[in-house]
């Protein structure tokens, strides 16, 4: 398929992971990526995966970092001259337990980089390209943010929000910007480590599928979304859990 040939896409937190996975499945639809994360040797790394500079750029920094949004966005119009696709991937969770218990400074650094740095991500995408010329966003949520979860409450919480920061935005920037969102449950990577590593197989049985979700199949619902096969669809949060919410688990 090449749904995405002549298409520029953003993903955040793309050095591995979803992210990554997500930037590969677009590229090998057709798509010129930027991709961003905070590392530059991890980033480097991913470019030359994605196929080098003619197919991937890389742009190091914190996702919640104004200049650093800035110059991301302008990296995708000057390679590549467009910017069709943003997917609002970086998310962090500095902290498990209690909800009550969470110290003030991370909860505040969780709502700034998985959801205000989403709203900004956003604006600029949207002043520098898809007002005029469209787009497609898609905001990468969590099961935590419609199921509660024991040691992810503060994480759901920023999670939930974005789910309806989703459907705000949909309304907002339709019809030029479709706007979606993707719930996973528990994904096999680093991120997500602690919540699996040492009883995969015995979390794994709680899933219909019997199995944990993998960076490419996430990345194949992004590709899904960002594309025409997707343009009746907007404002959605579609959940990818194996089927694990369907006995009420996580």
């Amino acid at each position: 398929m090449n749904r995405f040939e002549g298409k520029v896409a953003l993903i955040t937190g793309a050095s591995r992971g979803i992210g990554l996975a997500s930037a590969q499945r677009l590229v090998d639809e057709g798509a010129r990526v930027v991709i961003t994360a905070r590392k530059i040797d991890a980033l480097n790394d991913a470019v030359a995966q994605l196929g080098g500079p003619e197919f991937a750029v890389a742009v190091a920094g914190a996702s919640d970092d104004a200049e650093h949004q800035g110059l991301a966005v302008e990296a995708a119009l000057s390679h590549f001259g467009r910017l069709d696709v943003l997917v609002n991937n970086c998310g962090i969770n500095p902290y498990y337990g209690d909800l009550l218990s969470v110290d003030e400074s991370a909860a505040r650094k969780i709502l700034d980089v998985n959801l205000l740095a989403t709203i900004a991500w956003t604006k600029l995408a949207h002043d520098s390209w898809m007002a005029t010329s469209g787009g497609s966003i898609v905001n990468i949520t969590s099961l935590a943010g419609l199921l509660p979860e024991t040691g992810l409450g503060m994480y759901g919480v920023s999670k939930a929000a974005l789910n309806h920061l989703t459907r705000q935005l949909a309304v907002e920037l339709g019809p030029q910007i479709r706007v979606n969102a993707l719930a996973p449950a528990v994904v096999k990577t680093k991120f997500a480590a602690k919540l699996y590593e040492q009883h995969e197989l015995e979390r794994s049985q709680k899933y219909a599928l019997k199995r944990l979700g993998r960076p490419e199949d996430v990345a194949a619902a992004v590709a899904f979304l960002a594309s025409d096969d997707a343009a009746w669809i907007t404002g959605q949060t579609i959940v990818l859990d194996g089927g694990v919410s369907l006995t009420g688990g996580f």
